[in-house]
């Protein structure tokens, strides 16, 4: 199960997500000791917790009814349990013990396909944008594909590093089999001579600065 966003967004439902549990207690005490304080406002169909990293100080308590959740909640939040308060939410994700129920259950493996699927299409979707813009999807450089000069990520964080040209470049072009060299055109030889005063030798990392020439025609 995923965790759960505050506020209002997340309605009413059968399963309580709880975060801030001690970590230091044992998977197998913390789900009985769960169970026992929550079996008092109703029928507990499951109780999920979870060793890996990600869900530690967390659990999930499934009850029959949503009244008895809602119970659970309004009396149990901030409970002193195992030395911390309980913060306590309406679990965002439907448990799979309540989608086999209610006839909407999926099997993880089909949900993670869907979900290669989904973002399949987006990187396909994301290189026809790419293409319409006049940029070349299939190059990657050192920080994927090209993003515009004054925001290239470097050591230190992403900031505009590139000095000002005087003139607007009316197109750049990258060379897929070349890395590391572009083709920079500007409306005249006025705004390419200026634009290379400006520019020659600034450094995009510690290690590379930029030289620049007059393409050859």
């Amino acid at each position: 199960m995923a965790e759960v966003t505050t506020g209002n967004e997340v309605p009413q439902n059968m399963t309580i997500y709880i975060n801030n549990l001690n970590e230091k207690i044992k998977l197998e005490e913390l789900k009985k000791s769960l169970h026992a304080v929550f079996s008092q406002f109703g029928k507990i169909l499951e109780v999920q917790a979870y060793k890996t990293l990600k869900h530690k100080g967390q659990a999930w308590v499934v009850f029959e009814g949503v009244s008895s959740a809602t119970n659970a909640l309004r009396q149990m939040q901030g409970f002193p349990f195992y030395d911390k308060p309980m913060r306590i939410q309406y679990a965002k994700t439907k448990s799979d013990v309540i989608a086999k129920a209610d006839g909407s259950f999926v099997p993880r493996e089909r949900r993670k396909r869907h979900e290669d699927k989904a973002g399949k299409k987006k990187k396909e979707q994301h290189d026809a944008n790419q293409a319409g813009m006049g940029l070349n999807p299939a190059y990657a450089g050192a920080y994927g594909a090209m993003p515009p000069l004054s925001q290239i990520p470097y050591p230190g964080g992403v900031k505009s590093m590139v000095p000002e040209a005087p003139a607007p470049p009316n197109n750049i072009l990258m060379v897929e089999t070349k890395p590391g060299i572009a083709f920079v055109e500007y409306g005249d030889e006025m705004q390419s001579t200026a634009a290379m005063q400006a520019l020659q030798g600034f450094k995009i990392t510690q290690q590379n600065p930029m030289l620049i020439t007059y393409a050859k025609k």
